[in-house]
């Protein structure tokens, strides 16, 4: 795109934050500066988790506040380009935790249905998106084979949520995965079943190791929740 051109959106469409939707200043780039000093950043073993079948899966985010309303707008109502910011969040934090422990990035895809319904896989793209951060590619490794209901809309707790997505993961190229160490992204991890059951799929396939990167987790207890007043190295 030429110069003129960029500055003529800008003024038609001034950019703004993926966070807290306020107008970008010159030099920030999808993240404000009042943003970034105050979002709910994870730094040190609180970024850290192991669920099921995963090595070790970290977050640089708390999903609460305005990251779980830009996380809304980003799922729900098309705002697909905020994946380029989130990209950027969740490679570092890779860098900070995960760095050199991985051979190849993935993502926790949707099944036919619900990319059909919503005209994108938000997963895929922050996994995209990370990779290119990082220097890498995200590869297809996983498919959706049954619909399950949203874990989001469930009762019943963490049971209920492995048991919603028992089976309904299928390895897409088995031979990708045997022997390599695979980095799986998603957008949050809540009790972590779908991420479980993922790194399980790939295990059965063959895969060397899972480890994990989301771009927020939920709060746990009140105690266990401490957080950093700036993003770790970002």
């Amino acid at each position: 795109m030429s110069g003129g051109a960029s500055v003529l959106l800008d003024l038609l469409f001034p950019p703004r934050c993926a966070f807290c939707r306020a107008l970008l200043r010159r030099g920030e780039s999808g993240l404000c500066q009042r943003c970034q000093r105050e979002l709910p950043w994870i730094s040190g073993p609180a970024a850290e988790q192991k669920p099921e079948f995963v090595s070790l899966c970290a977050s640089p985010l708390w999903y609460e506040g305005a990251v779980r309303a830009s996380f809304h707008r980003f799922k729900f109502k098309g705002r697909s380009g905020y994946a380029q910011v989130y990209g950027r969040l969740t490679a570092q934090c890779v860098r900070d935790h995960l760095s050199g422990r991985y051979d190849l990035i993935t993502w926790v895809p949707l099944s036919p249905e619900r990319l059909k319904k919503r005209g994108y896989d938000q997963a895929m793209l922050l996994a995209c998106a990370t990779a290119l951060e990082l220097g890498d590619v995200a590869v297809e490794t996983l498919r959706k084979v049954r619909d399950a209901e949203a874990q989001s809309g469930l009762a019943g707790g963490a049971g209920a949520r492995r048991a919603n997505v028992l089976g309904a993961y299928q390895a897409a190229d088995p031979e990708l995965v045997a022997g390599r160490r695979v980095l799986l992204i998603d957008d949050v991890i809540t009790t972590g079943a779908t991420i479980s059951e993922c790194a399980r799929t790939l295990r059965t396939a063959g895969a060397a190791d899972v480890l994990c990167a989301t771009l927020a987790r939920t709060p746990g207890p009140q105690k266990e929740r401490p957080s950093a007043p700036f993003p770790p190295s970002f």
